[in-house]
């Protein structure tokens, strides 16, 4: 766990509203949730749908990194577990089982 930009480099925020001391920085949590629901909805296959999911998530991680409340570590970790995560999640939806 580690502090937040924004608290390491406090001349240097783009943020107006500061999240609390007490929140870390790692992994991006933001960035985590919408590239896991971008990767499901990326796994029903639909072209247009996909772009616009993995569009604005895109969107969220890179606003963490410019709001200076992130570092591109986490933002790139909550990417990374955020499609782990989608996919599974899309596998376990689609689970059947076997009598």
């Amino acid at each position: 766990m580690r502090t937040r930009p924004c608290y390491d480099f406090p001349g240097v925020s783009v943020a107006s509203v500061l999240p609390a001391v007490t929140s870390y920085s790692f992994p991006s949590g933001h960035t985590f949730s919408s590239f896991a629901a971008a990767t499901a909805i990326a796994c029903f296959g639909r072209k247009w749908w996909t772009i616009c999911a993995y569009g604005v998530a895109f969107i969220m991680g890179f606003s963490r990194i410019y709001l200076f409340v992130h570092y591109p570590s986490d933002v790139l970790t909550g990417l990374v577990l955020g499609i782990i995560f989608g996919i599974l999640a899309w596998k376990i939806c689609n689970w059947k089982k076997v009598d």
